[in-house]
Parts: C-alpha cells; structure tokens; sequence
C-alpha cells in the first residue's frame, strides 16, 4: 500500500499537524504532503472551465495522488468548512476531467428531455481516511448533520471514485487537556498501523484469487 497524508492546517503547530505526523509513524512508508509548504493560487479565478494551468508543486501533488492507493486527509473544522487553503487546493486539484467527468446519459433517457450526465469518478481504486477535528463536540456534529466532514469524504473523495473513505472525529478541541490530545495522538498512530494491516490483508487475499482466475 502505498500512502499519501494530505496535511489541511494552515499552521504547523496545529493538532491536525501533530496528527498527520503520528498517523505516518504509524505509518512510516506514507508520503506527507503539507498544503502550507505548497505555491499556488488557491482561487479559480477563471471558474471551473478555465484553462487547467496548474503551478510546479499542484503538478507534483497530482502525481503523488495518482501513485497513492491510500489518501488520509487531515484538517480542521472552521466554520462548519475546511481551511481556505484547503478547499483552494481540492478545487484547483481535483479538477474536472482529472478526478472525475460526465459521461452521456443513456440514449432512453435523452430522448425524454433528461439533462446532464453521469458522474464517474475518475481516482478509483483508492481509499481513503479523514481524520477532522473541531472545537465542536462529537454529539453535537451529529445533531447537525456533520456537514464538513460529508463534504470532504463523500462529495469531493467519494465523488472522485476514492472508496471506501472512513472517518475519525477529534471533537471538543477547545475544552481538551494534555491528556486527551495525548490519547488522540496515540489513536491516530494506531490508525496508521490498522491501515497498513488492513490493506496488507486485502493484498494477500488478493493473491490466491489471481492465482486461481
């Protein structure tokens, strides 16, 4: 398996930092890739159907995306939304026509007036994991619909094809002490050692059914 751990926070002294950095020594052969460290202009200035002009360090993120079979996502919660710097870097990324099209609707379906076309998620064959936090509490997310994590894991990876992607809430960050950022930390390398476990087990069950196809 090979990994990616997309680094969210503007800041490296953040708690999503310190995750993504003990999720990899859980994980020791995962790539980290800090969206901060990264030059680019995170606005579609010209909207979804300017031209696909992407700087030096979005071209080498593409491509560590493509060689990965594994994608972590790690991020705040702000404003029931991501940090700018991330949702600029999903949208200048994960472009139309390299992480997903629309294919024709079927001819039936066009004949009856219908519109549009069918997604197809065009990063498939990955999975995925977010791990969010929030100064929010767990239970309250969940009265209110967990907003910002649907739309990383479901509308943006999953749209992408990126299947399944599994999520790990850190909730209440403002009222947390040393002790339970410490036990998250330990949770999140753990994380990092059942993804490389698990997907170790996929390969091998993988093997024999190759071995008699």
């Amino acid at each position: 398996m090979t990994t990616l751990v997309i680094d969210g926070h503007p800041n490296p002294e953040s708690l999503c930092a310190a995750l993504a950095a003990r999720y990899v020594a859980g994980n020791p052969s995962a790539d980290l890739l800090a969206v901060r460290d990264l030059h680019f202009d995170p606005s579609l200035s010209l909207g979804l159907t300017g031209p696909d002009d992407l700087e030096p360090d979005l071209v080498d993120a593409r491509q560590r995306i493509l060689a990965a079979s594994h994608l972590v996502v790690v991020t705040p919660t702000w404003w029931a939304s991501m940090p700018a710097i991330l949702k600029g870097f999903f949208d200048r990324v994960f472009a139309r026509h390299w992480a997903y099209r629309y294919n024709p609707l079927p001819p039936a379906l066009a004949r009856l007036g219908v519109r549009g076309g069918i997604p197809e998620g065009l990063l498939a064959g990955r999975t995925g994991r977010l791990l969010i936090t929030s100064d929010t509490p767990d239970w309250m997310l969940r009265l209110t619909g967990d907003h910002p994590s649907k739309v990383i894991a479901r509308h943006i990876l999953g749209f992408s094809g990126i299947k399944p992607v599994r999520v790990t809430r850190f909730g209440g960050v403002d009222w947390s002490d040393d002790a339970t950022r410490a036990g998250w930390l330990a949770k999140a390398e753990t994380l990092g050692v059942t993804d490389v476990a698990r997907h170790t087990s996929l390969s091998t069950e993988r093997i024999p059914a190759m071995l008699n196809s």
